[in-house]
This record gives C-alpha cells, sequence and structure tokens, in this order.
C-alpha cells in the first residue's frame, strides 16, 4: 500500500467522521456502510433553507439505509427518541423498537435484503421516500424455509422530521407482492 492511498483512506475517515459530528450522527452509523443510499431522483422545496435539507435528507438516507444493512445504530441516529409509527402493523411495539423488530424478522427471512431509494421528496418538515426492495428468501419466515426464491416489492414511507431525526413514520408496503413472492399467500 502507497502513502498516497494511505492518506486517501485517512482523509474519508476524517471527512466522514466530521460529517458525522456536524450532522449529529455517530461514526459508527456512516461507518458501517460506508456510505447512504442515495435516491435516484431526489425532489426538494427550494423554499427551504439547505442546512434543514441537508438535515431531512440525511435522516431519511440513514433511516432508508438501515433496511438494508439491519444496523442498529443507524435506525437509532436516525429516530427520535419519541419516534410514533402512526401505521404501526399488530404485534409491533412503538418506538424504536418496532423498526428494530421488523428489520430482524425481514433479515431472518430476507438475509440479502437492499433497499433502493427510488425517490425521495423533501418538503417543509417532511420527506417521502419511495423505496424498492430486492434480494432472495433463503431464510425463513412464519416457520417457512425460503428455496431462494427472488423478493421485488415496493414501500413509501412519509417521515416527519424534527430537529435532525425522523419523530413520526406513516408507511405503506406492497406486503401482498412480498407474501405471494415468499410462498406464504397464494397468488
Amino acid at each position: 500500500m502507497n502513502t498516497q492511498t494511505v492518506f486517501s483512506a485517512v482523509g474519508r475517515v476524517a471527512m466522514a467522521t466530521a460529517a458525522a459530528l456536524l450532522l449529529g450522527t455517530s461514526f459508527g452509523a456512516v461507518a458501517a456502510t460506508g456510505s447512504l443510499v442515495k435516491p435516484d431522483e431526489l425532489i426538494v422545496d427550494k423554499s427551504l433553507p439547505a442546512k434543514q435539507v441537508q438535515a431531512q435528507t440525511h435522516a431519511a438516507r440513514l433511516y432508508d439505509t438501515f433496511w438494508t444493512t439491519g444496523d442498529e445504530a443507524q435506525a437509532r441516529d436516525a429516530l427520535a427518541a419519541d419516534f410514533t409509527d402512526h401505521t404501526l402493523p399488530p404485534g409491533r411495539p412503538q418506538g424504536v423498537a418496532g423498526p428494530l423488530a421488523a428489520s430482524k424478522v425481514f433479515h431472518g427471512a430476507v438475509p440479502d435484503v437492499h433497499a433502493d431509494v427510488v425517490q425521495m421528496i423533501v418538503t417543509g418538515d417532511r420527506v417521502v421516500s419511495h423505496m424498492r426492495f430486492t434480494g432472495h428468501f433463503t431464510g425463513t419466515f412464519n416457520g417457512v424455509q425460503g428455496k431462494g426464491q427472488p423478493v421485488d416489492f415496493i414501500a413509501t414511507d412519509i417521515y416527519r422530521i424534527r430537529d435532525g431525526k425522523i419523530a413520526d413514520n406513516w408507511h405503506l408496503e406492497d406486503n401482498l407482492t412480498f407474501l405471494q413472492q415468499l410462498g406464504v399467500v397464494s397468488k
């Protein structure tokens, strides 16, 4: 490894640490993936201050990245301590514990899950994140063992951001398609 490579790597770590400190995020959450998911299309209300847009998109990208990595630090850094899920599925705990539990179940079924942000809209104190989840059902779900079936479905989340953290979430997933792909529900 040459000197330039070492300095380049050190520089990236220093920049990531500085960015994490400026955004109020732990370095571990940013370093865990090396980078956060980037939306294919970003639509921003141009009347918003740049600092607000940066804080809101960072929280949304951090949380959206969590669905790929399963890294609890990312969820905890993205979500407010009093986070409220307004479309809470039956049996899921309210608060930060809810997404953490859901992620464990999801990663247990689809270990190679990947969440892409197709479109992100930032306006007022809201971020709308339209995602596509892909992977393969190689784990287990409700006692059913996967056989490598491909998984490909969409979800849309509406986040309300307060002080750079997601305070509220309203979400809709295409659960029927997901369950049909797993073979848990017939087509």
